[in-house]
């Protein structure tokens, strides 16, 4: 039964993820000249870290940078990067990063997520 209500929450949350990148706009529109974007993106946890990298199709992608947490017991947890990034882009910069702590809870008792997501960009831009 738990298992059952996790996996339907879990299935709400991507569907309304996949939603809000829907309605979002277009990457290449709100900044025509990038040809190219790639994210390092590490997740830690006190001294545990995950780490991957996303290379985004900038003709399609949706401007909006949200990561879910990668906590499976935090409760609508995710670090919305799409404010820095999207300033970065819009000022032409090629390497820029930032990090961004966790807004979801964890427990029982909902004590605050602890994970703190730190991410390097490279970007490219037509001449």
């Amino acid at each position: 039964m738990m298992g059952y209500r996790k996996n339907g929450i879990v299935a709400q949350r991507f569907a309304e993820r996949r939603q809000r990148e829907d309605e979002a706009p277009r990457l290449g529109d709100q900044v025509p000249n990038l040809r190219g974007l790639r994210l390092e993106i590490e997740e830690r946890a006190g001294d545990l870290g995950l780490k991957h990298v996303r290379h985004v199709v900038v003709g399609s992608a949706p401007a909006l940078f949200i990561v879910l947490c990668g906590d499976s017991e935090c409760h609508e947890g995710e670090h919305d990067l799409t404010g820095p990034i999207m300033r970065a882009l819009r000022a032409g910069s090629t390497r820029f990063d930032g990090e961004d702590v966790c807004n979801g809870s964890v427990g029982s008792l909902r004590a605050e997520c602890t994970r703190v997501l730190h991410f390097d960009a490279v970007a490219t831009y037509a001449s």
